[in-house]
């Protein structure tokens, strides 16, 4: 049985730069500024290879749900919506606990709130196995192909920053000064994710949130002639220059890069909304448009989508907190806006979910 969260770990681990560190303490103490958490200090293997991605066949848990929700909420629930069309705040509730039912419900309600974000979440209960087991509930695990895992849990993609390790600028560039890239998880996927799960481990005290911007209500905000227009024209998706930057970094590159034609809008299996299906991060070009004419649309697409400041929301962290949104008819960036001394670190469970579906109503 691998530790809990808040069990003593006594670990050899590869550190980010690495080299190798010895690292012996309590999980949330801290020992010369070390990781609270060294158990889930990403790390990389070269030679580590995965198998390409076989399709599989999916039954979104949303379907099953109780649109009452009376497995997720209960009397003791406090719900603070953040905005009208995303984002909604969720103490009372303990993940870890929660049955398949109420993991059937919390499907649903990610779907129709696009962001969830639980506070107070007891780590002590919540492991490795048990952080695995629930984000399988809601589809087969995407495991990375180039980013930092937790070794022996390839499952989980590490998010780790401190003041020796800038991920966010070994990634985007030195020469940008706006570190903002919206992007939806590993939309390059033939069935990219759905719920998807990130646990906080450590935060800097101030700032480190992330942006999430509702693609649903982007999609909304178009007139009806140009959603028209973009009904039925796919993009494609890729992870080549992904691999390619892990290459040039002597980083692994796990399974080959992939690109896949995704819908320009797509449509939520349960909930039925439609959503625009782009990003900054992955969406390359739209098929069969001359490259200016696809380069010209994107631009506007990601401009209407970054600059919609009433459909977008920023989530805060505090200690517990535990941040569960749709990939699907969300994109969300990081925001590198805290000291560079200070430590973040959080690790992500990504499952997979359908084949994007094009409007069909």
């Amino acid at each position: 049985m691998a530790p809990s969260v808040a069990e003593t770990v006594t670990t050899t681990t590869e550190q980010v730069s690495n080299g190798l560190a010895k690292i012996n303490l309590k999980a949330g103490e801290k020992q010369d500024n070390g990781p609270a958490y060294p158990f889930y200090l990403p790390y990389w293997d070269v030679e580590e290879k995965f198998p390409k991605t076989e399709v599989f066949e999916v039954e979104d848990p949303g379907k099953r749900a109780n649109p009452a929700k009376p497995n997720l909420l209960n009397p003791s629930t406090k719900v603070n919506h953040l905005s009208p069309y995303i984002g909604t705040e969720i103490t009372g509730v303990q993940i870890s606990q929660l049955s398949k039912e109420g993991l059937d419900e919390l499907a649903l309600y990610a779907g129709e709130r696009k962001l969830l974000v639980f506070r107070d979440q007891d780590f002590k209960d919540i492991g490795p196995e048990r952080q695995i087991e629930i984000a399988r509930h809601f589809g087969p695990i995407q495991r990375h192909p180039t980013s930092g895992n937790v070794k022996g849990f390839p499952e989980f993609h590490v998010v780790y920053r401190d003041p020796e390790h800038d991920q966010f600028r070994e990634y985007l560039g030195t020469d940008r000064a706006n570190l903002t890239s919206w992007h939806s998880d590993v939309s390059y996927e033939k069935q990219p994710p759905s719920t998807t799960f990130f646990f906080l481990l450590e935060q800097p005290d101030l700032g480190g949130d992330t942006l999430f911007a509702s693609q649903v209500e982007a999609f909304n905000r178009l007139s009806p002639e140009f959603q028209k227009r973009l009904e039925g024209l796919k993009a494609v998706h890729s992870a080549v220059e992904q691999a390619e930057h892990s290459r040039k970094r002597g980083g692994p590159v796990r399974r080959e890069a992939v690109e896949h034609e995704h819908p320009l809008v797509r449509q939520h299996p349960v909930t039925g909304e439609k959503a625009l299906y782009v990003n900054q991060g992955f969406t390359r070009r739209i098929v069969g448009y001359k490259r200016e004419e696809s380069e010209y649309l994107l631009r506007f697409l990601f401009d209407h989508i970054s600059k919609g400041a009433d459909f977008i929301v920023r989530a805060s962290y505090k200690p517990g907190t535990v941040v569960v949104w749709d990939n699907r008819v969300t994109v969300h960036s990081a925001t590198v806006d805290y000291p560079a001394a200070q430590r973040r670190h959080a690790v992500r469970l990504t499952p997979q979910a359908e084949i994007p579906a094009e409007v069909t109503v």
